[in-house]
């Protein structure tokens, strides 16, 4: 798995997340319409590396929003692309994947809220990913954040890549906005998250809202701020 770094800002004091090991539990990760990408971007960071791959599966409605994750980009990993016409049959899918001892993780993706995206689907794979030491992750596409098992549960948002360092013009390492919103274990909170390619590590720095920091000095200045 990507080693994983933390860097505090001025302000808000900097909150680390639970960022599980490769091999504990069922997380969700709610994209909404315009940042399907980024969403698979960010669970492809997290992904343990190694030769051992991936099963990755989409039903319809998924992948015709998003493609396919594009593999040049991988690094160090292998997938197992799977389309299925039915959520119930990706749900059954990624349980089978989470028994078999020689994938290192399981990820779907899924369009809305079907039905069969129910508590009790989500609790089984949340049971058997704990049950197999294997990390499973739902990406859940323009989805209402329902009643859900999922031990982690992540809002994604994109933002523009950092400086590329040979090429101004050109684009730099990802970034995205992530909320860890709801956690069994962890604390949550919101951070801006780069990954590293050439390390292939996930660097954290904690979100600021824009104007945040101007905002304090003012309130500083005519002693208010408390």
């Amino acid at each position: 798995m990507p080693r994983t770094e933390a860097h505090s800002t001025t302000a808000p004091p900097f909150r680390r997340p639970r960022l599980v090991p490769a091999g504990a539990t069922l997380s969700e990760v709610f994209a909404p319409s315009g940042a399907e990408a980024a969403a698979a971007g960010f669970v492809l960071a997290r992904l343990p590396r190694g030769t051992a791959p991936i099963l990755w599966l989409q039903d319809h409605p998924a992948a015709r929003e998003s493609g396919r994750p594009y593999l040049p980009g991988l690094g160090p990993r292998s997938l197992l692309l799977m389309q299925l016409s039915r959520p119930a049959d990706v749900l059954a899918a990624a349980e089978e994947g989470l028994r078999c001892a020689a994938l290192a993780g399981v990820v779907a993706e899924l369009r809305g809220n079907p039905p069969a995206v129910s508590f009790t689907a989500l609790k089984r794979l949340a049971l058997r990913a704990e049950a197999s030491g294997l990390p499973c992750w739902l990406i859940r596409q323009a989805a209402a954040e329902d009643l859900s098992a999922a031990r982690d549960r992540w809002r994604i948002a994109p933002l523009p890549s950092a400086a590329n360092p040979d090429d101004p013009r050109a684009p730099g390492a990802p970034r995205w906005r992530v909320e860890l919103f709801r956690s069994r274990s962890g604390r949550p909170g919101e951070w801006v998250a780069s990954h590293d390619r050439t390390s292939d590590r996930l660097d954290l720095v904690a979100a600021v809202p824009d104007g945040a920091l101007d905002a304090a000095g003012r309130a500083a200045g005519r002693g208010t701020l408390r």
